[in-house]
């Protein structure tokens, strides 16, 4: 749907539409309406869709009134937006016809990526199978409803309850689908979340199912399957069509908007069947897409993720595993003791009785490497690698959190040996008893504690990573789910040394460059500090045009404190003594970087 925000709005702030509905604010204006928040007669808050009369397809009228609103008028759903009132009002001799429903207290789907980005995989899966379960409850009504117009901008996230729901709304183009006149404006669509066969008048239950596929890859990706740059005032010419049916001739990408590839082969082929250009290929009803989307998680194979089978020899992945780490011996030998030859010896661990531990914490400042240590043990191992943080998991629907947690660990059993790495913990599973927390909170903490209880026994180890291990639910901690405990303070003088020349390696340095006065210079710095510091000399260098000398470093280093303070280093050593006393692990050897 095009907007047109050139053109001000019919009705002022503070004038009534019909006499019943006073203007509050003026929302948007699109090609075929005026969008109004309004106050009614009992100063409840609606929304009110303005038409021009003489501009709405002939199709789109029933009995005088909207098709709109005598649609919206028989549904009753949680998930679709409530009608209200209709009507028609006349403004400066403009007839208009007018639709009242429910004001949403939230945010369109749009609205919400447009602020934080794309969705993780997990809520934008939870959120279309909402979608899909009210959409197919349009399909079973009599007589059925086809909405015809499913994208991300019509999807909105209601907030007035407790959990979101997602509400479907923007009915303009919905149609009976056994009525003759299915006929309407195309260019109130969005193309590329569009079937083909609708460019040709055909609309179905399965053109419904490419715009939830399509809808879910949007929120994924960022972008519309097959999207391109084309001006928006042309859509639908002859020319966009015949670029949108060949682009469509060519394979989706499926990299994330940060570039990463996406693994998740079933998700994947659910929606290339959901989406395929071609009407037989695609699925024959919703009940078979919803079935799709609730299948286990399936990880393709690739040289950075490789599923090894636990009674196979180790192959060395691409990558120096533990040979990228200075310092931290006990920890390396604990996880090569434990995890690694329990691995690659089973039989030997179990006649002594032994098993894989569940998980370990890494904990401590921030910037100190606790992502790139479960790299490098990922490496160092060969297990399939799943990276997770609270955007990927804690969502605001109704078990939606339980729900993603229990499809992670299910698609890890389905891949293992996998490491399971949760960056951030303690905003998944905050500690129970801390003072304001509501319960909602408990059922995920639960969640995770039971498929993290004897993890192991499925070839799942999870690596927790903090930087407040204080407010992390102390049940996680127990033996049998959370067994080994590492703090990971900022790198000693050895380690910030070999940083240094790991961060220069590839860059012009001078000859007679000082290691190790830059390195003795740097106390209390964190890693993510010190490649600050080389990005910081390394600009002063190329705006000189010369090599990067020791002063350039020394001079960033005189500009740019370190990130951690020294109050926030003692209260770390307080909980790394207060986590030694309890655990009785001694584990404080600095993380570091060799070449």
């Amino acid at each position: 749907m095009v907007k047109d925000n050139n053109v001000k709005s019919t009705f002022g702030q503070r004038e009534l539409i019909d006499s019943k509905y006073r203007v509050e604010f003026f929302l948007d204006r699109t090609s075929n309406c005026e969008l109004y928040r309004v106050k009614d007669e009992s100063q409840i808050t609606r929304l009110v869709a303005l038409y021009n009369s003489s501009k709405v397809h002939r199709h789109s009228f029933f009995n005088q009134d909207l098709l709109e609103a005598e649609i919206l008028r028989k549904l009753d759903h949680r998930s679709i937006i409530s009608f209200v009132d209709s009507g028609v009002v006349i403004k400066d001799n403009t007839t208009f016809h007018y639709l009242v429903t429910e004001f949403v207290s939230g945010e369109s789907l749009s609205e919400k990526m447009a602020r934080d980005g794309a969705f993780s995989q997990y809520t934008a899966t939870s959120i279309v199978l909402r979608v899909a379960k009210a959409v197919g409850d349009l399909h079973e009504h009599s007589p059925p409803i086809i909405h015809n117009n499913l994208n991300i901008q019509n999807i909105f996230l209601d907030y007035s309850e407790e959990q979101a729901c997602p509400v479907i709304s923007s009915f303009h183009c919905a149609r009976y689908f056994n009525s003759e006149n299915q006929i309407f404006d195309l260019k109130l669509l969005n193309p590329f979340c569009t079937a083909p066969e609708v460019f040709n008048g055909v609309y179905t239950i399965q053109s419904e199912i490419f715009s939830l596929g399509a809808m879910l890859y949007h929120m994924i990706f960022a972008v519309p399957p097959w999207f391109f740059e084309y001006p928006s005032d042309d859509y639908f010419s002859a020319g966009f069509i015949d670029e949108l049916f060949e682009v469509r001739d060519k394979n989706l990408s499926f990299i994330l908007p940060r570039g990463e590839k996406f693994y998740d082969e079933s998700l994947k082929n659910t929606i290339l069947k959901a989406v395929h250009p071609n009407i037989d290929e695609r699925f024959k009803t919703l009940k078979q897409f919803v079935c799709a989307l609730k299948q286990p998680v399936r990880v393709a194979s690739s040289e950075s993720s490789t599923l090894k089978s636990v009674t196979n020899k180790r192959v060395v992945k691409n990558g120096a595993g533990f040979s990228s780490i200075a310092g931290m011996e006990q920890l390396k030998y604990t996880l090569h003791q434990d995890v690694i030859r329990a691995l690659n010896e089973p039989e030997l661990y179990q006649r002594y009785g032994l098993t894989i531990p569940n998980g370990m914490l890494l904990y401590g400042p921030p910037g100190c490497g606790k992502t790139f240590i479960s790299q490098k043990f990922a490496e160092e191992i060969g297990f399939n690698f799943l990276e997770l943080r609270p955007s990927d998991i804690k969502s605001s629907f109704i078990n939606a959190t339980e729900e993603n947690i229990g499809r992670i660990f299910t698609e890890a059993t389905e891949n293992s040996p996998t490491i399971i790495f949760i960056d951030e913990i303690d905003a998944i599973v905050p500690t129970r008893e801390e003072s304001g927390l509501h319960q909602m909170h408990s059922a995920p903490v639960n969640e995770l504690l039971a498929q993290m209880s004897n993890c192991a026994e499925k070839g799942i180890f999870v690596i927790a990573a903090t930087n407040r291990p204080e407010r992390i639910d102390p049940a996680i901690l127990r033996t049998g789910r959370i067994d080994k405990i590492f703090y990971l303070p900022p790198p000693d003088c050895d380690a910030r040394l070999e940083m240094f020349k790991l961060y220069l390696k590839d860059r012009p340095v001078e000859l007679d460059f000082d290691y190790e006065h830059v390195a003795k210079s740097t106390s209390g710095y964190v890693s993510s500090d010190l490649k600050f510091l080389v990005d910081e000399s390394s600009r002063y260098a190329l705006s000189e045009k010369i090599r990067i000398t020791t002063e350039h470093v020394l001079n960033a280093i005189d500009r740019n404190k370190p990130s951690v303070s020294s109050a926030e280093l003692k209260k770390y050593e307080i909980l790394r003594k207060k986590f030694e006393d309890e655990k009785g692990d001694s584990t404080g050897n600095p993380i570091g970087f060799i070449q």
